[in-house]
């Protein structure tokens, strides 16, 4: 297991960008394939993105590829998701996950950070 803290979210206007962290505790974490999902109101937590442990492969919901871009840092134990041309509909709170294997469902991954609001105004 690995404990994982989100921060960066907070309140943009639509068109902007935000980066988003995800600190890991553990040396174990460059072994975990890392995902990124979020919650709106109202709603099921949903796929967002997810990368390799190593960062070479990555996938993406089609509702953000081309605007999101995840990324890994294994010596600074921290996962990124940087957020660019920001729609209303892009509100949620964003959680980082540790799994095993590329999942898209969040029943995959075991370990999961706390989260962190992410408001787009339009």
């Amino acid at each position: 297991q690995v404990q994982l803290v989100e921060s960066g979210g907070g309140l943009v206007q639509a068109g902007g960008s935000l980066r988003l962290s995800c600190a890991a505790s553990g040396r174990t974490f460059s072994t975990y394939p890392m995902g990124w999902f979020r919650q709106a109101p109202g709603k099921e937590r949903e796929f967002v993105a997810h990368i390799n442990w190593s960062g070479t492969l990555t996938y993406y919901a089609d509702s953000v590829k081309g605007r999101f871009t995840i990324s890994r840092d294994n010596a600074k134990n921290t996962v990124y998701l940087q957020m660019n041309s920001l729609k209303p509909e892009d509100t949620a709170v964003y959680y980082c996950a540790a799994g095993n294997a590329y999942s898209r469902s969040y029943s995959s991954y075991h370990s999961w950070g706390q989260g962190t609001q992410v408001t787009v105004s339009s």
